[in-house]
Protein backbone atom coordinates (compact mmCIF):
# COMPACT_ATOMS: atom_id res chain seq x y z
CA UNK A 1 0.00 0.00 0.00
CA UNK A 2 1.35 3.10 -0.61
CA UNK A 3 0.56 6.69 1.44
CA UNK A 4 -1.63 7.69 -1.66
CA UNK A 5 -4.30 5.46 -0.34
CA UNK A 6 -3.62 6.46 3.23
CA UNK A 7 -4.20 10.12 2.24
CA UNK A 8 -7.29 9.05 -0.20
CA UNK A 9 -8.91 7.07 2.56
CA UNK A 10 -8.57 9.69 5.59
CA UNK A 11 -9.74 12.84 3.61
CA UNK A 12 -12.98 10.78 2.56
CA UNK A 13 -13.93 9.77 5.90
CA UNK A 14 -12.79 13.16 6.82
CA UNK A 15 -15.37 14.55 3.89
CA UNK A 16 -18.17 12.06 5.20
CA UNK A 17 -17.73 13.06 8.74
CA UNK A 18 -18.09 16.69 8.34
CA UNK A 19 -20.36 16.63 5.22
CA UNK A 20 -19.39 19.62 3.76
CA UNK A 21 -16.77 20.88 1.41
CA UNK A 22 -13.57 21.52 2.25
CA UNK A 23 -10.80 23.32 0.96
CA UNK A 24 -7.52 21.40 0.23
CA UNK A 25 -5.77 23.24 3.58
CA UNK A 26 -8.50 22.09 5.64
CA UNK A 27 -7.81 18.49 4.78
CA UNK A 28 -4.49 18.97 4.98
CA UNK A 29 -4.34 20.18 8.13
CA UNK A 30 -6.12 16.94 9.43
CA UNK A 31 -4.36 14.77 7.10
CA UNK A 32 -1.10 15.87 8.52
CA UNK A 33 0.43 16.10 4.88
CA UNK A 34 0.83 19.56 2.31
CA UNK A 35 -2.11 20.47 0.67
CA UNK A 36 -0.72 20.06 -3.23
CA UNK A 37 -0.32 16.45 -2.03
CA UNK A 38 -3.60 16.19 -1.23
CA UNK A 39 -4.94 18.20 -4.00
CA UNK A 40 -2.82 15.64 -6.21
CA UNK A 41 -4.67 12.41 -4.73
CA UNK A 42 -7.85 13.73 -4.63
CA UNK A 43 -7.45 14.75 -8.44
CA UNK A 44 -7.64 11.29 -8.58
CA UNK A 45 -10.95 10.34 -6.36
CA UNK A 46 -12.46 13.04 -8.85
CA UNK A 47 -11.61 11.28 -11.95
CA UNK A 48 -13.43 8.27 -10.26
CA UNK A 49 -15.97 10.05 -9.35
CA UNK A 50 -15.60 9.66 -5.69
CA UNK A 51 -16.06 13.01 -4.82
CA UNK A 52 -17.49 16.29 -6.01
CA UNK A 53 -15.51 19.61 -6.46
CA UNK A 54 -16.85 22.95 -6.67
CA UNK A 55 -14.80 25.81 -7.64
CA UNK A 56 -14.86 29.57 -6.14
CA UNK A 57 -12.27 31.09 -3.52
CA UNK A 58 -15.34 31.32 -0.54
CA UNK A 59 -17.03 28.36 -1.36
CA UNK A 60 -15.15 25.88 -3.23
CA UNK A 61 -13.32 22.72 -2.31
CA UNK A 62 -14.31 19.17 -2.17
CA UNK A 63 -17.12 17.47 -0.85
CA UNK A 64 -17.71 13.82 -0.73
CA UNK A 65 -20.96 12.86 -2.22
CA UNK A 66 -21.66 9.77 -1.84
CA UNK A 67 -23.50 7.17 0.33
CA UNK A 68 -20.31 6.28 2.88
CA UNK A 69 -21.78 2.36 3.05
CA UNK A 70 -21.94 2.51 -0.47
CA UNK A 71 -18.18 3.49 -1.19
CA UNK A 72 -15.38 0.23 -0.57
CA UNK A 73 -12.09 0.66 0.05
CA UNK A 74 -11.49 -1.49 -3.00
CA UNK A 75 -12.96 1.60 -5.00
CA UNK A 76 -10.97 3.89 -3.24
CA UNK A 77 -8.02 2.14 -4.22
CA UNK A 78 -8.52 1.65 -8.14
CA UNK A 79 -9.29 5.25 -8.02
CA UNK A 80 -5.67 5.24 -7.49
CA UNK A 81 -4.41 2.84 -10.53
CA UNK A 82 -2.21 1.35 -8.19
CA UNK A 83 -1.64 -2.37 -7.52
CA UNK A 84 -1.94 -3.40 -3.46
CA UNK A 85 1.06 -5.68 -3.72
CA UNK A 86 3.57 -5.50 -5.73
CA UNK A 87 7.37 -7.01 -6.64
CA UNK A 88 9.48 -4.28 -7.76
CA UNK A 89 12.91 -6.72 -8.13
CA UNK A 90 13.09 -10.52 -8.77
CA UNK A 91 16.02 -12.37 -7.68
CA UNK A 92 17.61 -15.31 -9.52
CA UNK A 93 18.55 -15.25 -13.46
CA UNK A 94 17.10 -17.43 -15.81
CA UNK A 95 20.91 -17.49 -17.16
CA UNK A 96 22.20 -19.47 -14.57
CA UNK A 97 21.76 -22.98 -14.72
CA UNK A 98 20.26 -23.44 -11.50
CA UNK A 99 16.04 -24.79 -10.38
CA UNK A 100 15.59 -21.95 -7.96
CA UNK A 101 17.36 -19.46 -9.75
CA UNK A 102 15.68 -19.90 -12.67
CA UNK A 103 12.19 -20.05 -11.33
CA UNK A 104 12.38 -17.79 -8.32
CA UNK A 105 11.16 -14.80 -10.10
CA UNK A 106 7.77 -16.77 -11.31
CA UNK A 107 7.19 -17.49 -8.05
CA UNK A 108 7.59 -14.72 -6.78
CA UNK A 109 4.99 -12.70 -9.19
CA UNK A 110 2.36 -15.99 -8.64
CA UNK A 111 2.67 -15.28 -4.99
CA UNK A 112 2.30 -11.41 -5.46
CA UNK A 113 -0.69 -12.05 -7.21
CA UNK A 114 -2.54 -14.33 -5.17
CA UNK A 115 -1.96 -11.55 -2.07
CA UNK A 116 -3.05 -9.00 -4.19
CA UNK A 117 -6.33 -10.45 -5.01
CA UNK A 118 -6.72 -11.63 -1.55
CA UNK A 119 -6.44 -7.93 -0.60
CA UNK A 120 -8.87 -7.37 -2.95
CA UNK A 121 -11.20 -9.05 -1.67
CA UNK A 122 -10.67 -8.11 1.56
CA UNK A 123 -10.91 -3.99 0.96
CA UNK A 124 -14.44 -5.03 -0.90
CA UNK A 125 -15.87 -5.68 2.12
CA UNK A 126 -14.58 -2.66 3.90
CA UNK A 127 -16.61 0.81 3.52
CA UNK A 128 -16.34 4.15 4.34
CA UNK A 129 -19.05 3.68 6.46
CA UNK A 130 -17.47 1.08 8.18
CA UNK A 131 -14.23 2.86 8.76
CA UNK A 132 -15.94 6.11 10.20
CA UNK A 133 -18.07 3.64 12.24
CA UNK A 134 -15.03 2.23 13.91
CA UNK A 135 -13.36 5.47 14.84
CA UNK A 136 -16.49 6.72 16.68
CA UNK A 137 -17.14 3.23 18.44
CA UNK A 138 -20.11 2.35 16.51
CA UNK A 139 -20.34 -1.78 15.73
CA UNK A 140 -19.24 -2.47 12.29
CA UNK A 141 -17.09 -4.50 10.63
CA UNK A 142 -14.04 -5.36 11.87
CA UNK A 143 -11.31 -3.26 9.49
Amino acid sequence: MTSEFTIALHALVFLNHHDKTMTSDEIAVNVCTNPARVRKVLSKLKKADLLETREGSRDGGYRFHHKSESVTLLMVYQALHERIISNSWHSGSMDIGCLISSNMAAIMDDIVLELDEACRNKLSEITIKDVNDKIFGKRGIEV
